[in-house]
Parts: C-alpha cells; sequence; structure tokens
C-alpha cells in the first residue's frame, strides 16, 4: 500500500535533513515505525527478542547498520539513546538516526537527555485532515500569519463526526469494521494495563482498578476535573479506595505510554489577566479511547441519525468532539511551532477551549461548538480574549460540525473541523 503523508513529514522535511537524530515519541499504533521508514534505510527493530538481546548486550552493535538508521521501540534497550548521542557529538551530519518510542524509559535509564544532539516530535492519532475525508481549505499557519482565508464548503455533517470520533486516528484500525475496531481498541486499553504498565515498572496488583480509573478519566474527558474527582469516580461507593499514591501512579505510568495528552492551562506573561485556573484538561491520546471505556458507540451517541441525542450521551458527545477538535489543533500547532493551551477563569465566568500562542505573545482563540449553525450569543468569550489581550489577539474561530467556513460580522471565524489543516 502506498504511504499516506502525515502532518509530522511537514516537520521532518524541514528538520531530519539538518538535524543528526531525532526521536518520534507517541503512543503503539499511531504510525511512527511506517512514518520513519519512509526516510531510513537501516533498520534495528527492538520489540524482536532475536534483535534486541545482542543489542542489550552490546549496543554499539546499531552502529554498524546502514544510515540513515531507525532504531525501533529504542526504550527497550535505553542504552542505545548514549550511543546515538555520542555518535552526534563525533559527527553531527545530518539526517542520520530517527528513534520511536512509544514510551518515556524509566528514571535513570538514559545518562543524558540528548539536549542538542537528539531532537523530540511527538506524533499523535490520525487528524481529520489526515484522514482524507475532505480537503482542509482553512490552514492554522495562514491564520497565525495573519492572512485571511476563511472560506471552504464541508460536506461533512454530525453523524460524519460521530463516525470519525469512535473510528479512530490509528491507521491500522481504519479500516477495520465496527465490531473488529472495537475488539481492537478493547485489546489496545487491555494490554497497555496488562503489559505495558507493568514493563514501565509499575506492579499491578488490579488491572481492574487501573481500568476503572482509566473509565474515570475518559468520563472526564475535555474537563478540569481534579484528581481527587476522577480517583472518586472510579471508586463510587467503595470503601477500599486506592491510595490516593496509587491514583498518581497510574497517571504517571500512563502518561509515560503517552496515552493521556492533557491540555495545560494557560499562564500567561505580560497579560492583565491574573484569575485564571491552573488546572489542565483531560484528553486521551485519542477520543475513540475513551468513547470504548464509556462504551458508547455511533449509536449510542447519536441515537441514530436524524433522531435527538440522550441527554448523557449528547453531554458526552460534546466533550468528545472538543477532544477530537483538540487532536486536530494540536497537530497543526506543533508544525506551526506554537504552544496550544485552554484558558478558564478562576471563577467560571470566561473559558476559551483552546488558545494557540505564537512565540512573540499572539494569540488565537479557539472555541468548539457541536453545531451546524453559531447564533449571536456564541464566541462571546473570543470577543471577551480580544478585549482583554488587545493587539495580541491575532484572530478567533469557532470550530463546528457545519458546512461553511465564513467571517462573522464580528470578526469571529466559523470553520467547520473538516474544513481545519495545518
Amino acid at each position: 500500500m502506498s504511504y499516506t503523508r502525515r502532518i509530522v513529514d511537514l516537520e521532518l522535511d524541514d528538520l531530519f535533513g539538518e538535524v543528526a537524530a531525532l526521536a518520534l515519541d507517541g503512543p503503539k499504533a499511531v504510525g511512527k515505525t511506517t512514518t520513519a521508514e519512509q526516510r531510513t534505510d537501516g533498520l534495528v527493530k527492538l520489540d524482536s527478542k532475536a534483535v534486541r538481546e545482542p543489542v542489550s548486550a552490546d549496543p554499539q552493535i546499531i552502529l554498524r547498520r546502514p544510515r540513515p538508521l531507525l532504531v525501533d521501540e529504542w526504550q527497550k534497550v535505553p542504552e542505545v539513546w548514549d550511543v546515538v548521542r555520542r555518535a552526534v557529538d563525533e559527527n553531527a551530519a545530518g539526517g542520520q538516526f530517527l528513534l520511536t518510542g512509544s514510551a518515556s524509559p524509566q528514571d535513570g535509564a538514559v545518562q543524558h537527555s540528548g539536549a542538542g544532539r537528539i531532537g523530540r516530535l511527538r506524533m499523535r492519532p490520525m487528524t481529520i485532515a489526515e484522514r482524507g475525508l475532505v480537503t482542509p481549505t482553512v490552514s492554522l499557519a495562514a491564520v497565525l500569519a495573519e492572512r485571511d482565508a476563511i472560506q471552504g464548503e464541508s460536506t461533512m455533517g454530525l453523524p460524519e463526526y460521530v463516525e470519525e470520533i469512535v473510528a479512530s486516528g490509528f491507521p491500522g484500525m481504519r479500516g477495520l469494521s465496527s465490531r473488529a475496531r472495537g475488539f481492537q481498541l478493547d485489546s489496545y486499553l487491555r494490554n497497555a494495563v496488562e503489559r505495558d504498565v507493568p514493563e514501565q515498572g509499575l506492579a499491578v496488583r488490579r488491572p481492574e482498578a487501573m481500568m476503572a480509573w482509566l473509565r474515570a478519566y475518559a468520563s472526564a474527558t475535555s474537563t478540569t476535573a481534579s484528581y481527587s474527582q476522577i480517583l472518586d469516580a472510579a471508586t463510587p461507593g467503595h470503601s477500599d479506595k486506592p491510595a490516593r499514591a496509587t491514583a498518581e501512579s497510574y497517571r504517571q505510568v500512563l502518561a509515560s505510554l503517552w496515552l493521556l495528552d492533557p491540555v495545560p492551562a494557560w499562564t500567561p506573561t505580560g497579560s492583565p489577566m491574573t484569575r485564571l485556573g491552573q488546572a489542565p484538561k483531560h484528553h486521551l491520546a485519542d477520543p475513540a479511547l475513551a468513547a470504548r471505556l464509556l462504551g458508547l458507540g455511533a449509536d449510542a451517541l447519536l441515537g441514530g441519525k436524524g433522531e435527538p441525542l440522550r441527554p448523557q450521551a449528547g453531554s458526552m458527545l460534546g466533550m468528545l468532539f472538543e477532544s477530537l477538535v483538540t487532536l486536530c489543533v494540536r497537530v497543526a500547532a506543533q508544525a506551526a511551532e506554537v504552544d496550544i493551551a485552554h484558558l478558564r477563569t478562576r471563577n467560571g465566568d470566561h473559558e476559551v477551549d483552546l488558545v494557540v500562542v505564537r512565540p512573540d505573545g499572539g494569540v488565537v482563540g479557539v472555541e468548539v461548538k457541536l453545531a451546524a449553525a453559531v447564533s449571536a450569543s456564541d464566541g462571546k468569550h473570543l470577543r471577551w480574549l480580544r478585549d482583554q489581550l488587545g493587539s495580541r489577539f491575532v484572530d478567533g474561530l469557532i470550530i463546528t460540525t457545519g458546512p461553511t467556513a465564513y467571517r462573522r460580522r464580528d470578526g469571529i471565524a466559523v470553520v467547520p473541523l473538516a474544513l481545519f489543516g495545518p
């Protein structure tokens, strides 16, 4: 099958020819190895025992392979990181090593951070733009550069977005039937808890307790719920709740597997906004994982095409749609070399789902609306943000499920998610 380029390829195009070594970090099954293979000649697959054992005995052996060299699942033999770092010290020519990893190595396994020698890129599941459903017409890079190109028509509606939420952005799962895809997502989560977590050094005495915590985390998608609230939700009515330290160990190890992908709160410098919340907004690596953990398929979320949403599922659908939008925005933001965060005042009066921040302090605000049409009141938080920031406010976007991209009279842009791209 032909390779479908990913947004991270734009970054690799710019960087790998000049940077000697790059590491692609991200959860299993996002396509790191396939993407890296497009640019390398040599291959060391450390998830193979037959390959891993000799490399563990003599990590220097990897330097005998052809370059550009892909070291796949490098964290299985963390010593290769330092081998690559020292090789780059001796020869800093660009395009020599790509390392892929689906977990952060345990503390102390790597002697040196690799700063200045090994660059790091995060790779996430496929965005809507990468899935090839509709050709994007609104570029985040253009918005950041203040080039006004808000236009285009989308053929996607709410049923299609619901299907994309549950279809997942893991490339290998997208062609599967609904039943097979659900089976694979269940297996993915179960293997993460029962195999990957212990490999990270955390002994899980009760895997079902960690799965319950994951389900509670999924139910907090797109919220700033405290970790105490998540723990309570994971153990309703239980007198023998896991200790907070145990729950914190769950969070840390799942983050090390790149399965948790929270959005930090915005802490602007040189801004009159001082009373801002500090809690992160919770997201799993792929909204399909959250939907599966909660037992929500397309029918449960949508109630059938043309039928009203059930209240509880409808509320969760809005949170999952925001998570899908967040995935799409943060992948595009990384390619544009800008940061993202969320904004919420401490008293909850104002909330902006995402803020995209340029290095010069310019800000693009993003609000998410699970609707095909927006009302006059929609965007009030973006207008408030514009008033607060003045000239630092670059643009405001309301991302919807609607058909048309356009700019409103108040200056706020309305953009269907299907039309949003890097």
